[in-house]
C-alpha cells in the first residue's frame, strides 16, 4: 500500500486528463497511470466496445474496481475516466487526496472531442448530452476535487503547470 497517488486528475472527456497527467508525471519524476488504459488492457477491447457489448452498469463496476485498485497500489500520477466520480465509494477514497478537476466549457468539449468521436454517451446530440452529462457530473468533480484548474484556450503544458502551481508541487 503507497500513501496514494501525488495528484490524481478528474474531469470530462476531452479534458486533458491522459495528455496533462503524463506531463505531469514527466515533470514530477513518477509514474503515469490511467484507469481507463487500466480496463482496455484487461478487458482487451476499447471502452467503447464494452458499453455496446455489456452496457453501461458493466462498465461502470470494472470501471469501480480499477479506481479502487490504482489508488490503492499507485504513488505517481492518477486520471481516472469521466465517470468515475459517478460512484460514491469512489469519491469516499478520493477524499483527502490530491484531487485537481480539469474543467472546460462545452464549445472547448466539442473542438477537442469533435462529434465523431467514439464516446459511447454523446452519441446522439452531443453538445446537448455533454451539458446533461456535466449538469449531473460537475458537483461530483467539484466535490472531490483539491482544486479546480480550467483549461479552455491553454496549451496542456499550461494546464500541467497550473496544476503544480495549484497543489503547491514542484517538478524535479
Amino acid at each position: 500500500m503507497t500513501g496514494g497517488p501525488m495528484v490524481v486528475l478528474v474531469g470530462p472527456m476531452g479534458s486533458g486528463k491522459s495528455t496533462v497527467g503524463a506531463l505531469l508525471a514527466e515533470r514530477l519524476g513518477v509514474p503515469y497511470r490511467d484507469t481507463d488504459a487500466d480496463i482496455v488492457a484487461a478487458q482487451g477491447r476499447e471502452i467503447s466496445d464494452i458499453f455496446v457489448d455489456e452496457g453501461e452498469p458493466y462498465f461502470r463496476e470494472l470501471e469501480r474496481r480499477a479506481v479502487a485498485a490504482a489508488l490503492a497500489e499507485h504513488a505517481g500520477v492518477l486520471a481516472l475516466g469521466g465517470g468515475a466520480v459517478l460512484d460514491e465509494g469512489t469519491r469516499k477514497l478520493l477524499t483527502g487526496l490530491p484531487v485537481a478537476y480539469l474543467s472546460m466549457d462545452v464549445e472547448e468539449a466539442v473542438r477537442r472531442v469533435g462529434l465523431g468521436a467514439a464516446r459511447p454517451l454523446l452519441a446522439v446530440n452531443p453538445r446537448r448530452q455533454w451539458r446533461e452529462l456535466m449538469d449531473a457530473r460537475r458537483p461530483l468533480y467539484t466535490e472531490v476535487a483539491r482544486v479546480v484548474v480550467a483549461t479552455d484556450d491553454r496549451t496542456p503544458e499550461e494546464v500541467a503547470q497550473a496544476v503544480l502551481d495549484a497543489l503547491e508541487l514542484k517538478d524535479v
